[in-house]
Formats: structure tokens, sequence, C-alpha cells
């Protein structure tokens, strides 16, 4: 072999020996990048399937801790409403956060619905019925606010039958009734010295239309049947349960009807505690809604007194009176570990006597007790707040003429206007104003 012939050979051998070097590194290099390829997307998959299981992880654990938060909602609901059974009114958490509302009751009365012919014939119709929406237009918000509206209803609803009529021998028609329910009241308080004016007949009618078409409102103070009569009325809300008497001093010397010995509850000092020790039974709070005192007198009487001290020995809660037609002071009593609030007297809501001269101003003013019930820090249902709110009575001729007013919302205007002052030239808004802050001082 010539030296051009090996060194020909030589070159082939370097070229091809280059090549496959070349044809290595290519090689190599394709390897490595379809490895990093396949690297990232088994990471990318990898990736993935971690964030899909966080993800699911996370959701699941999302959704223990959702059901966690709400057993755990739930059981602090649970606890918490215990825990309230127990404290009554304490927050609901330490944390500032809301409190729970403290569990309440307020109850507001009104006194004397003192239907006169005047206010009778205010509220005829040209058909012959009867409207007394008028009445109450300038009250209803706040008797409707109440928990329990409560209402003396001083004369009889016997119905037309047994013909309408005023003084002295009372009965209204059941519009009256109507009106009452309309305006918000839930407890009506018959238990009057007019409770007899139409004898049996008048009671019996007066309890059936209650009981046919306003079966879900309270009647106190007459009956009809002996187990009424041992009955006690208890109002209930937010776990308090409050008790409700009423009693009147007489009928007006009207005997009670044959075989109805039940049918008024009377002041008769054994069978009240015996009232009393049983509404203690069934309730948290005793409320006793007498009909007593002194017809026109400003200060409480001595039978007033009496009866105070027998209702605080029975450790009655609350004393609200009527009857004496006119406003008397309300207060505060303690003693030992005994508390009564008493109202003497409420006044009139309405009426428009045939009365003439001095005294009949004050026969047009009235008051709203105003009462907040509910737990002392000793879980105790004991008053909360009270007050009263002063009431006049506007009387003008014509349909409609009667109704009542706030002493807030009274005018020396509409005071001007009102027909009353020509039964008793003293009444004026100064002279209602001077009466209330008399009568209830601003420091109660």
């Amino acid at each position: 072999m010539t030296g051009r012939q090996r060194e020909k050979i030589y070159k082939i051998a370097f070229v091809a020996m280059v090549s496959i070097i070349a044809l290595l590194i290519v090689v190599a290099l394709c390897v490595r990048a379809m490895g990093d390829k396949s690297a990232e997307t088994n990471a990318g998959a990898t990736q993935q399937e971690i964030s899909s299981e966080t993800a699911t992880t996370a959701s699941a654990k999302d959704s223990d801790t959702r059901g966690a938060a709400s057993a755990g909602d739930s059981d602090t609901r649970g606890a918490a409403s215990a825990k309230d059974s127990e404290t009554r009114g304490k927050p609901e958490t330490e944390s500032g956060q809301d409190e729970k509302p403290e569990p309440e009751i307020n109850l507001r009365m009104v006194g004397d619905i003192l239907l006169h012919t005047p206010v009778e014939e205010s509220a005829k119709q040209e058909d012959g019925s009867y409207d007394f929406s008028s009445i109450f237009l300038n009250t209803r918000e706040d008797i409707e606010q109440a928990d329990l509206a409560i209402v003396n209803q001083e004369v009889m609803i016997g119905g037309k039958e047994l013909g309408v009529s005023g003084y002295p021998a009372f009965n209204a028609p059941y519009e009256i009734a109507d009106e009452l329910v309309e305006t918000g009241f839930d407890l009506i308080c018959h238990g009057s010295n007019h409770a007899l004016d139409k004898g049996k007949k008048g009671i019996l009618n007066c309890l059936d239309n209650w009981e046919t078409k306003y079966p879900e409102i309270g009647v106190v103070g007459i009956n009809d049947s002996k187990e009424d009569r041992d009955n006690i009325y208890v109002y209930e809300k937010d776990g308090i349960k409050l008790a409700v008497l009423n009693y009147t001093y007489g009928t007006n010397g009207i005997s009670l009807p044959s075989g109805m010995p039940y049918a008024v509850n009377l002041l008769e000092e054994n069978q009240v505690e015996k009232d009393i020790k049983k509404a203690h039974e069934l309730a948290d709070f005793v409320v006793v809604c007498p009909h007593w005192g002194t017809e026109y007198s400003l200060e409480v009487s001595e039978e007033q007194k009496r009866w105070t001290k027998i209702f605080l020995d029975n450790h009655v809660d609350l004393v609200i009176g009527t009857h004496p037609h006119v406003i008397e002071k309300y207060e505060m009593i303690s003693e030992g570990d005994k508390q009564m609030l008493v109202y003497y007297s409420l006044g009139n809501f309405v009426n428009w006597t045939s009365g003439q001269g001095a005294g009949v101003a004050n026969r047009m003013v009235g008051g709203m007790a105003d009462v907040t019930i509910g737990y002392d820090d000793k879980n105790r249902v004991v008053i909360k707040d009270y007050g009263v709110i002063p009431l006049v009575c506007h009387v003008t001729s014509g349909k409609g003429g009667v109704t009542v007013y706030k002493l807030e919302d009274y005018t020396p205007e509409l005071a001007a206007q009102n027909q009353i002052i020509s039964q008793d030239s003293t009444f004026s808004y100064e002279y209602v104003k001077g009466l209330c802050e008399k009568i209830w001082p601003l420091e109660q």
C-alpha cells in the first residue's frame, strides 16, 4: 500500500470517527433534551397532582373546619342558650361580640274606659253601628308596642240587645270589644263596680262575645263558671311567666246573680291571698289590678293603704289600680326582702262626664303605666324600669269627636277647643300639665 493510499484511509477513518462522535453528541443532546422535557412534564404532573391533592385536602379541611365550626357554633349556641337560661342576659361571648338581648316583658296598662252617653253618641254611625276608633287613634302605637297591653274596661259589653246606655247603669255595644282588640290590647280587666249593671245577662253576653270572637284575648275579673273563677291568667314570653289578678271593692250594692257566686272577683282577703299563692306557684311575677279607692280623690285612701300592705305581705310584685277616675301617685315600696311597685290610680282613659264645676278637669287626665320586667343579676324576675305616660281625654261634639292624646302631643290650642271647658272653666293645657307634675313628680 502506498503512502498516498494510507493517507487517504486515515482521512476517511478520521472523518468517520468525527462523524460518529458528532452523532453521539447529537444523540446525547437529544436524549438530554428529551429527559429534561420528560422531567418537566413529570414535574408538572407531580405539581398538578400535589396541587390537586392539596386542593382536595384543603377542601376537605375547609369542609371539616366548616363542619366543626357549624357544630361548634351549634354547641356554642346551645351552651349560650343554656348559659343565658342560667345567667339571664349576660353577654353571649367574652370577646366583646354583640350581646344577646335580655329576656324582658314590657307591660303597659291604661285606666277606665268609661263610655258615657256622649262618648257612645260620638261613635254611633248612620246605620246604627258604632265606630270607636277615634278614641285610640293617638295612642294606638304606644299600646301596640307593649308585649302585654292591659285595659280597665269599666263597663260591661252586653251588646245592643240589652240597650246601649251610659251612667248610671252602663252597657256598651260589642264594637268596643272589636276596637280594643284592633288597638292592640291583650288583657281586659272587667272587675269593676259596674260589672253587674246589666245583671247576669250582661256578664254572660260579655264573656260569650269575648270567647266566641276573640278567644286569644285574656279576660279577668268576671266569670261564667267556678272553673273560670279558679283559673289564673298567665302571660309568658322568653321564659318569663307573669300572672295577673283583677278584683273590685264592690258592685254598687247589686247582689251577685243567683247561682253565680263566682260571677265577679271581689276584694275578699282570704280569697285574694289564696289566689296570690296559686299565682306564685304558676308564675315568676304577680300583678294585681284592684278596682279600689275613693272616686275623684287625688289622695290615696286608708283602704288602699290597707290593701297595699296585704299585697306586699303576700309578695305581690306590681299593683296597678283603677276606679277613682282621677290620677294618683305611684311608688316603689320596700320592706325587708319584699319590693312592690304600686300605681294607686291611672284615672280615666276616656270619659265625658255630665258633671259640672271644680274637679271635672281632673277627670280628663289619665296615665299609661309603663313597666319593664326582666331578670336581675341574681336570676330573679324583677322590675327593671318603670314610669307613666300622661294622657289627656279630648272631647268635641260630632262624629269621632272623642279621642285621647299623650300629654307630650297635646297643645294649648287643642286644650282651648276641649268642650269640657264648658263644664269646668279651670281646664287648660297649663292646668293639665301642672296636675301631672304635682301627682307624678319628674324625679320619679
